[in-house]
């Protein structure tokens, strides 16, 4: 399990989280939301150990992050958005650097995403395009072995098929019970796919729910009229999709990109809703 107790992060005198408490528990594919600046990278960092708290503590199964002994090292991997990748080096050569501190890396696994993603392990980057850069990342960070996958903005610079081989790849990874947290401003490319939910604000984590317990506290209303009721509306053909208190305990669909926009216009009244 991640833990975060009491984590409070600066840089220099730029505060970036205050008092933040959190735990991931294990087997599930935790999407991570925040407005832009708000941390969500800083916070996959500081999980990995590349940053230390000021204040506080942050764990991976008991061990201390910014220590980044070899135990807890072995037991995780950080897909950064970009990456610098030699030019002159390929796939294969990437992950054969990787494979002397990951005992638990699969070649045959990386093989058979990198052949399922369409790409060629023996390619060098430079005669690849972002898209197929950032599918050999994808492929190698899944093919590590480690019980924790943490990936910010898995999928920038995918195209549509690409994005449905990824959602499809990740789906199977979770069934083998790992822990994967993915830090996204696009949402409609993981909608079906996080679960549960995570959004957060630099002084706060605003919400923290599955997708049963947000379903169970707020109906998401769509083709009617306008709510003055609504926490958040939005016109949409076909009429307005509303956000509403779910006072009657009927099922709706999910929609982030709504609930996101409804948590950070009212945060006190989300607060109170899930307490």
């Amino acid at each position: 399990m991640i833990e975060i107790k009491n984590l409070n992060f600066s840089y220099k005198k730029t505060p970036v989280f205050s008092d933040i408490n959190l735990s991931f528990p294990q087997g599930n594919i935790y999407g991570l939301l925040g407005e832009n600046g708000v941390g969500k990278t800083t916070l996959l960092k500081l999980i990995c150990g590349l940053q230390r708290p000021n204040v506080g503590t942050c764990t991976v199964d008991g061990l201390t992050c910014h220590d980044r002994l070899p135990e807890m090292l072995q037991r995780i991997v950080f897909m950064p958005d970009e990456v610098t990748l030699p030019d002159n080096a390929t796939p294969q050569k990437y992950v054969d650097e990787l494979t002397p501190f990951y005992p638990t890396f699969a070649q045959g696994t990386f093989l058979h995403l990198m052949q399922e993603l369409e790409v060629e392990p023996d390619r060098k980057f430079r005669e690849m395009s972002f898209g197929q850069q950032k599918k050999s990342l994808i492929a190698a960070s899944l093919s590590l072995g480690t019980d924790y996958i943490l990936l910010d903005e898995p999928t920038n610079g995918l195209d549509i098929p690409s994005k449905a081989q990824f959602r499809s790849i990740l789906s199977k990874i979770a069934d083998e019970g790992k822990t994967i947290i993915i830090s996204t401003h696009q949402v409609k490319d993981v909608e079906n796919l996080i679960d549960p939910i995570v959004i957060l604000s630099h002084d706060a984590v605003l919400l923290d729910a599955s997708v049963q317990r947000i379903t169970e506290k707020l109906y998401f209303e769509y083709g009617g009229a306008e709510r003055a009721d609504a926490l958040y509306s939005e016109l949409l053909p076909g009429g307005y999709m509303n956000v509403i208190p779910n006072e009657t305990g009927e099922e709706s669909q999910l929609n982030i990109e709504a609930l996101f926009n409804a948590v950070l216009r009212n945060k006190e009244r989300i607060n109170e809703l899930f307490k």
